[in-house]
């Protein structure tokens, strides 16, 4: 089978190239997938240029991608809820990785059966932008009427968020630039923030939540405009205790002025980790089905130009999720 993978720490270009591999083989508890649809994430660009090598151990060559839609193919003889055939979706875990390929081997207990209403690249584009969005605003208990600042609407995690902060009642302020104020206000979001032409800080000011998709002085400003015991949710800025302890980091203590912030607005402070979750992708098929989330794609390309796709998505220019399509590759075999 044809996979796409990460040779080398660096340039996109020169680190990825499409190479030819064996095909999965499963275990009893593992479905073997043929991929339509892959999604590309900022974390697949980041682990290529080597910021998170550190972090994330890979023996390379190692393939790439962690969103999926596809069909089951093969099902291990301990799996009881796919059979043969069936159209599923799901964000593999990380000794998974490698979703931008024909096929992928998963263990069927992360994946969920994909919304019927959508295509295999609208299901690719959901799992890991709606799992995080889902993850980070859950773990502060968004509610009804809740003002909510969600920073870089127009992204594939703050598109999500919007939509999914509405869908609880929220009041959501979000920031994008002035090409897509239309488009991320037709998302839903109560005020949306031209961040070239005005200040947010003016804008969105005693707020209950802000969800911090920026990081450095972002997740620090956020304690500039929530109210008093607000709450402040991030997925880049430095890690609270529980995801240290995910991501193996012992004796950890957050910085300094951090936790100096944290406390002066006697604030909740939560970094999300994201972790696969079947239960909350049923969730986000439910909600696609009844239209209250709609996927928000910026391009499909085919899986010849996967590296094109990376190269895209890293200049910072997508709205939306930037998708990768195998249909015609596994249809052509």
């Amino acid at each position: 089978m044809k996979a796409l993978q990460i040779t080398k720490y660096g340039d996109i270009k020169d680190s990825l190239k499409i190479a030819e591999l064996k095909r999965p083989e499963i275990s009893g508890s593992e479905i073997l997938i043929a991929v339509k649809a892959a999604a590309t994430n900022p974390i697949d660009y980041k682990i290529v240029q080597g910021h998170l090598k550190d972090m994330l151990q890979l023996n390379l060559p190692a393939s790439i991608g962690y969103d999926v839609s596809g069909e089951v193919v093969e099902v291990g003889n301990e799996v009881k809820d796919f059979k043969i055939g069936d159209e599923i979706f799901g964000r593999v875990p990380q000794e998974y990785m490698g979703t931008v390929a024909e096929f992928v081997a998963v263990d069927s207990k992360v994946v969920a059966h994909k919304p019927e209403n959508v295509t295999f690249e609208k299901a690719a584009s959901l799992p890991l932008a709606g799992l995080t969005a889902i993850q980070a605003l859950e773990k502060v208990n968004i509610k009804k009427d809740d003002r909510v600042l969600i920073h870089a609407g127009s992204g594939g995690v703050g598109s999500f968020a919007i939509q999914y902060a509405k869908s609880k009642g929220a009041i959501v302020y979000t920031t994008t630039s002035d090409t897509n104020l239309d488009w991320v206000k037709a998302l839903g979001a109560d005020r949306v923030i031209d961040y070239k032409n005005e200040d947010y800080k003016e804008v969105a000011n005693n707020l209950d939540i802000v969800f911090d998709t920026l990081g450095d002085d972002y997740t620090l400003e956020a304690f500039e405009i929530i109210k008093e015991g607000g709450r402040v949710t991030t997925i880049v800025g430095p890690p609270d205790a529980e995801s240290a302890k995910q991501m193996g980091m012992e004796n950890y203590e957050l910085p300094e002025k951090l936790a100096k912030l944290i406390e002066e607005k006697s604030a909740k402070y939560n970094h999300t980790w994201m972790q696969p979750n079947a239960d909350q992708l049923k969730e986000i098929k439910a909600m696609v089905e009844d239209r209250t989330i709609r996927p928000t794609i910026d391009l499909v390309y085919p899986f010849e130009d996967a590296i094109k796709a990376y190269e895209h998505l890293a200049s910072g220019r997508a709205k939306g999720k930037v998708i990768i399509s195998l249909a015609e590759t596994f249809e052509n075999q």
